[in-house]
């Protein structure tokens, strides 16, 4: 008796330690956020969105299928072979589950071809091109808080629709800027207006002048910044220098966030239209979650921040799903399951990884019209997800055809 009684415990024993190997294949979950933290896009995105990322797990409960889940994060320095070695350190050595964030579309492209490459979880929250999604997809890779193409119906169709029908493209000189205004000239172009001309400046340009300058002469109505983080905002403080604004041309910032507001402040920005996938102060849901996430870094979050929580909160979930962190099971349950939390309501994941959310049409309060600290933006319309994303279908990825 007392021998059968052994005998099914040690059963029992084994039994949980091969399901629990099956569940979580190293005894973890680990997450590895990797972005710009110390560059042009530090604020866009940088160690706070890490701090968002603990965040979700913490509000997950810090487990998934019994076994601890592990933030790690790097600084990739814009640098696609810095982001490389990085990527494959962490998969290859260091049992990294999943890669999140990935600030830079070059960045973003280079890791999404070694997490395909490895058939492992990427989950990009801070670069924009849709070739993410296009020709560079992958059955392992996801595109979550926004593209260029959200970017260009927000913000390029609403000031071709307000008199804004012939424009002037200052642009990044890398893939996401290259991107960004290709989308944009074609929904200018397709709304009935026209694109003058363009100039390409490098990646953290501290003199714009010669750009603004051509701007300024081609006589454009609009002039998109085709740009991010600290080079779209020294080109605005640059632009009002050389009084292109008062002289009744329009700055469209193509991608600006509420962090890049706050860094420039109402006085320069005001007026300035944008579109971004979140706002701290659209409801009472939005705003619990800004405070939680302020008095953890001391400013509100823009869509990079509530995008990259988001993306770690669906990733747990179809970990907890599926049963396993396998990648093949996982990726199943990410391109199922609905997306419905304070980022994404009502949101959808396509065949090629697209998660299609509402995007918000934005413009910059006047000084005067700001109620309280942060309160920056008035939303001027919602941008239903169907039409400020590219059919999945259409998308030119290999997966959906």
């Amino acid at each position: 008796m007392r021998k059968n009684l052994v005998a099914s415990v040690a059963f029992l024993l084994a039994s949980s330690t091969a399901v629990l190997a099956q569940s979580a294949t190293d005894g973890k979950v680990k997450i590895g956020i990797l972005n710009d933290q110390s560059g042009v896009y530090a604020d866009f995105g940088g160690k706070s969105s890490v701090e968002a990322a603990k965040m979700a797990v913490e509000d997950f409960g810090g487990k998934v299928l019994g076994v601890p889940v592990e933030i790690v994060d790097a600084d990739h320095q814009n640098k696609p072979d810095i982001a490389s070695n990085i990527a494959r350190q962490w998969y290859d050595t260091e049992q990294v589950d999943a890669i999140m964030e990935l600030t830079t579309s070059s960045v973003a492209l280079a890791v999404q071809a070694i997490a395909k490459e490895k058939k492992k979880i990427d989950i990009v929250t801070g670069a924009a091109t849709t070739d993410l999604t296009g020709k560079a997809c992958s059955p392992y890779g996801f595109h979550w808080a926004y593209d260029t193409h959200a970017l260009a119906v927000g913000t390029g169709g609403a000031l071709v629709k307000q008199g804004g029908d012939s424009w002037f493209f200052l642009t990044a000189d890398y893939a996401f800027g290259y991107s960004l205004e290709q989308q944009t000239t074609d929904y200018v172009k397709a709304s009935g207006g026209t694109v003058v001309g363009a100039v390409r400046h490098p990646l953290s340009t501290q003199d714009f002048s010669s750009f603004l300058l051509q701007a300024q002469s081609s006589g454009a109505k609009v002039i998109g910044l085709a740009n991010a983080g600290l080079d779209t905002s020294n080109a605005i403080k640059q632009a009002a220098e050389f009084g292109i604004t008062q002289g009744g041309q329009h700055l469209a910032a193509l991608l600006f966030t509420l962090a890049e507001v706050h860094g420039l402040g109402l006085e320069a920005a005001q007026g300035l239209t944008l579109t971004e996938g979140f706002y701290w102060n659209r409801d009472d849901d939005s705003r619990a979650f800004a405070k939680k996430f302020f008095a953890r870094t001391g400013k509100m979050p823009n869509m990079i921040h509530t995008g990259t929580y988001s993306a770690v909160m669906q990733y747990l979930k179809a970990v907890q799903k599926a049963g396993t962190d396998e990648t093949e099971a996982v990726a199943k349950q990410l391109h199922e399951m609905p997306v419905d939390d304070v980022f994404g309501r009502g949101g959808t994941v396509g065949a090629n990884g697209r998660m299609i959310h509402d995007m918000y049409l934005l413009q910059v309060k006047k000084p005067a019209d700001s109620k309280e600290p942060w309160d920056y933006f008035n939303v001027l319309a919602t941008i239903p997800g169907k039409e400020a994303y590219i059919d999945p279908a259409k998308s030119g990825c290999d997966l959906v055809k």
